[in-house]
């Protein structure tokens, strides 16, 4: 249909209104949301953190948030697939736009990121944050477990991410053992989904490596996970190279063997029910990428995460 909109992202009067931005032109928010600094009346705040100073191979996950910010805008204004609704008919959502950092001084990036993680859910929004690589993941959990107490993580990734902590430095493999250490994880009730490597130790995480997800349905997989959290509060962190490189070439570290973005999605659509209260996608490198594939996978997450919000928020 003709649109009836552009530059939605600054034009929007209301949080809940629908864009027609034609699908190759306008501001490339995320989702076509608002952007804005003023968080008070919105239920989501979507925000980038742009940084790759901490991986083991391939950089260019800085670039994450712009890709997935451009690959959202192919959700027109359709009722959103699988949920058949407009997602933010109930449900506002803003675009906050991304960290400000020195890239001069990366050893400081940790804490401004807990603390301005703290600022933007401290009135009980909810934060969806677009990495950058997955170190980032451990202030980001340092700021809603100050709030909620430990958190159970549910981790979709190639990898564990349980490498040795001396409590000094930080990477991307080994926040979940940083986050242990630092006792902002409740491993009792934890899940890794995707592991298709070895680490040293599991943290006392339960997982379901490559080969399990490939022998099980959306349905058994869902339902593994929902087992192991019952009723805790939780955290969502996908690592885009949980995928197999066929449907995610575009990350730092691949690994063959992975699910398909089909089988992921699917499975997160399952997860309604259960009590998450922050969720991010990291580790999009779109340098390595073909034709937006990864990308639009990891749109398609963070849509996935709207989606389920927006179910609640109908439900409430």
């Amino acid at each position: 249909m003709p649109s009836k909109s552009i530059d939605h992202a600054f034009t929007a009067q209301s949080l809940n209104s629908a864009a027609t931005d034609p699908t190759y032109a306008g501001a490339l928010s995320f989702m076509r949301r608002r952007y804005t600094k003023t968080v008070k009346d919105a239920d989501v705040v979507v925000w980038g953190i742009p940084f790759d100073a901490a991986v083991s191979n391939r950089p260019g996950s800085r670039f994450g948030p712009q890709a997935i910010r451009r690959a959202s805008a192919i959700f027109d204004n359709d009722p959103q697939y699988p949920f058949h609704a407009d997602l933010f008919e109930k449900l506002k959502v803003i675009d906050y736009g991304d960290l400000l950092w020195d890239y001069g001084q990366p050893e400081k990036i940790y804490g401004i990121i807990e603390k301005q993680a703290a600022k933007l859910i401290k009135g009980g929004q909810f934060l969806l944050t677009l990495g950058g690589d997955h170190s980032i993941t451990y202030p980001l959990l340092k700021a809603h477990a100050a709030i909620h107490g430990p958190l159970a993580i549910i981790h979709f990734d190639a990898h564990q991410d349980t490498w040795p902590d001396d409590g000094k430095r930080i990477d991307h493999g080994a926040f979940v053992t940083r986050a242990l250490r630092e006792g902002l994880t409740d491993t009792s009730h934890s899940i890794q989904i995707g592991i298709r490597t070895h680490a040293p130790e599991t943290c006392g995480v339960e997982i379901l490596h490559g080969y399990d997800v490939e022998d099980m349905t959306a349905v058994e997989v869902a339902n593994r996970i929902a087992k192991r959290v019952g009723m805790a509060k939780c955290y969502f962190t996908f690592d885009i190279d949980c995928l197999d490189p066929a449907y995610a070439p575009g990350t730092g570290t691949p690994v063959a063997g992975g699910p398909s973005s089909a089988k992921m999605l699917s499975v997160l659509t399952k997860l309604g029910a259960l009590d998450f209260v922050g969720a991010d996608i990291v580790e999009v490198a779109p340098a390595y990428d073909h034709a937006d594939i990864t990308a639009i996978a990891g749109a398609s997450v963070a849509q996935h995460y709207i989606g389920l919000l927006a179910q609640r928020k109908v439900k409430a």
